[in-house]
């Protein structure tokens, strides 16, 4: 749907100004006391039209309206309040008109409103819906920024923005001083953006005392964000659903034909009403629309027309609730079937839908930063996800939700809440951002979730002593990586025994490990393996506990980390690094650190500054093997030092000819051995 196209009364010039009964009033008596009499809009100062009360009406009718008093009240006295609502139940266009509303009793001296949302499409229809229950005109006092695109003014009193664009805000004005209120949108979605901003808020609400945080959410992540923010004011609005679920199992494969054999059969049924189809992946909706284009003109006219609406995440757009007259067009003579993936979860829905097709599960864009790639995972949807979708049905006055899966399913596979993108997304944009607003580093930012993909989850306080018990039977003496090693293999074991998803999920929850992590390390493995077999590279089955075998990780490790290495220059665990002359310890979660041993030389997987320089995921390594592996051009810039001197007596004790010699003889080599070269571990 085109911006263009969409109905937006008020969003023209020509603005309404009297109602019609008092320009045929030729200046009598009656009609000047009306207009006396008329009631003035704040925000603009001209008299409400007639469509403002019919709006204020249906605006009446939505669940959030009765706890409005109560949410002025907490606004005002409160710094932060957390708004708790289904997806239909109107907190995204009242909650910010609310808002607009206290700003304009305190005649604006902080600043004025601003929404974000997750969705660039989302952020113009709710600013178009806004405007005209506000009776005010799009760009004026009601606007939107999106990329490449500024409707707004230096009058505007409140805006709508995608969460990127807020953040980007804040390059130039860190506290975000031209708004007195910020309200955070649709948490759930768990975006980048959404999550540096929640962390980078809490600095600025300290900052600026008289700035409030409105924070709107659904309720399954309630209870993270109580614990994220402590003890704030919760506004819980109550709605209820006549939802009829019906869960139909079945395997993921055959998803897609049984999701066309259950859409033919509910247009054949006779029912009215529209059909929402969640599926996995762009590739599913372009099939279904294929099949659903050519099998819809076979079906009998007098069922009415099969409207196809594909809705892929590039082309969001929100379903507006239409006009009577249009609902009952649509109801008579076509029935839409709107074709999306978990991109349509936060759209806003028309209340013609009246069935949902659910199937389960999603394909995810997850980056792997060890390979700088992205892969599509199909994994499950998580039980927050599930909710929303049934929330759809919210507006209706009764609907179906078919659910491609099992109870036993939902319950045990799906998690609970939606995996933040944080977690599985390429950073580099973030991290620049950081930097760009002169934060030193990630451990910097009070995050809700933070980046992985450490296997270890995060300690809560008090519960060091009992990780450190259970990571000891995983140490290994040979470094951390081996530990790594040991880790995912009593997974894998772990995974072969169990009898279900839920029960690997308790052992890394009992081993204070992090499943998500674990499951994507052996997403990887499995995508190596197969470009192994697929090139043709011979390959052999690692021989675990072997010193053969060992060597061979350590071979690999320094040939690709051979710029981090460090070496114990005073017998005391301080590290100084090869390339530069800062000084690290140990991480204290290091097995070296837990078994109080300090090998002079290490090869370290990060290095962090912050109050206690780290090196953390760290492995022994030795001078003679650094000086086999490490490239001729690296060894002969390096900065003089202790370390490299050790270096050049290790150089000239293992060859007496030229290094180049040397590298020349381990090149004319490598051809001749017969050996297989690869292995995963």
């Amino acid at each position: 749907m085109e911006e263009e196209e969409l109905d937006c009364p008020n969003s023209s010039s020509e603005k309404r100004y009297f109602p019609e009964s008092l320009d045929s009033s030729d200046g009598d008596e009656e009609g000047i006391l009306a207009c006396e009499d008329l009631e003035l809009n704040p925000f603009d100062g001209l008299p409400y039209s007639s469509r403002y009360y019919k709006l204020l009406k249906e605006r009446e009718a939505l669940p959030i309206w009765k706890e409005k008093y109560s949410f002025m009240e907490n606004l005002l006295q409160n710094q932060i309040v957390i708004v708790s609502g289904d997806a239909n139940c109107g907190r995204s266009s009242q909650v910010p008109q609310w808002c607009a509303e206290y700003c304009l009793s305190i005649h604006y001296q902080h600043g004025g409103v601003v929404c974000t949302q997750v969705h660039r499409q989302t952020a113009v229809q709710l600013a178009l819906r806004v405007a005209d229950e506000m009776d005010v005109n799009i760009g004026h006092e009601v606007g939107y920024v999106i990329p490449f695109e500024n409707c707004c003014t230096s009058e505007t009193i409140l805006r709508y923005c995608t969460d990127d664009m807020l953040q980007r805000e804040m390059m130039s004005n860190p506290f975000l001083g031209s708004y007195g209120v910020i309200i955070l949108d649709d948490i759930h979605e768990r975006s980048i953006a959404t999550d540096v901003l929640l962390g980078l808020l809490k600095d600025v609400l300290l900052a600026r005392p008289e700035l409030k945080l409105i924070i709107n959410s659904s309720p399954l992540l309630i209870s993270k964000l109580s614990s994220y923010y402590g003890n704030v004011p919760l506004i819980e609005v109550k709605t209820k659903r006549p939802v009829e679920v019906v869960y139909l199992s079945g395997a993921p494969k055959e998803a897609l034909e049984s999701v066309l054999r259950l859409l033919f059969e509910i247009h054949q049924s006779g029912e009215k009403g529209d059909i929402v189809v969640f599926l996995a992946c762009e590739q599913d909706i372009e099939k279904a629309y294929e099949i659903v284009c050519q099998e819809g003109s076979n079906l009998n006219p007098d069922l009415g027309e099969l409207v196809v609406v594909p809705l892929y995440p590039k082309e969001k757009c929100a379903l507006f609730k239409p006009n009577d007259e249009t609902e009952q067009r649509c109801q008579v003579h076509q029935r839409r079937v709107v074709l999306t993936t978990s991109s349509g979860e936060s759209l806003i829905w028309s209340n013609t839908v009246k069935f949902v097709i659910d199937v389960g599960v999603e394909r995810r864009k997850v980056y792997n930063p060890r390979i700088r790639a992205t892969s599509l995972v199909l994994q499950p949807i998580s039980q927050s996800q599930a909710e929303i979708r049934k929330q759809i049905l919210g507006s209706s006055s009764s609907g179906k939700l078919f659910c491609l899966y099992s109870e036993e399913f939902a319950s045990k596979d799906m998690r609970p809440l939606k995996v933040a993108e944080m977690q599985e997304a390429n950073l580099t944009s973030m991290v620049l951002f950081m930097k760009r607003v002169d934060i030193a580093g990630l451990g910097h930012c009070d995050f809700m979730n933070r980046p992985a993909p450490s296997c270890f989850s995060h300690l809560p306080r008090g519960t060091e002593e009992a990780a450190l018990t259970c990571w000891k039977p995983f140490l290994h003496p040979e470094g951390d990586h081996f530990t790594l090693i040991n880790i995912y293999k009593a997974y894998q074991d772990t995974t072969l025994s169990s009898t279900s998803e839920h029960c690997v999920e308790k052992w890394c929850h009992d081993h204070f490990l992090n499943c998500s992590a674990l499951r994507m390390a052996d997403v990887i493995r499995a995508e190596l393996l197969e470009i192994i077999k697929r090139i043709e590279l011979p390959y052999a089955e690692p021989a675990f506990g072997s010193q053969e075998n060992t060597l061979n990780i350590k071979k690999a490790l320094l040939s690709g980390y051979f710029m981090q290495t460090a070496r114990d220059v005073d017998g005391s665990g301080n590290y100084l690094m090869l390339t530069h002359k800062q000084v690290a310890q140990l991480h204290p979660l290091s097995g070296y650190s837990i078994t109080k041993t300090t090998p002079e030389w290490v090869l370290f997987h990060e290095f962090s500054i912050s109050d206690n320089n780290y090196i953390t995921i760290t492995s022994e390594t030795t001078p003679e093997l650094f000086m086999q592996l490490a490239p001729q051009y690296y060894f002969s810039n390096l900065p003089p030092s202790e370390s490299k001197e050790i270096l050049q007596q290790v150089m000239d004790r293992l060859s007496p000819i030229s290094p180049m010699e040397t590298e020349q003889q381990v090149c004319e080599k490598c051809p001749e051995t017969t050996e297989p070269r690869c292995t995963l571990q």
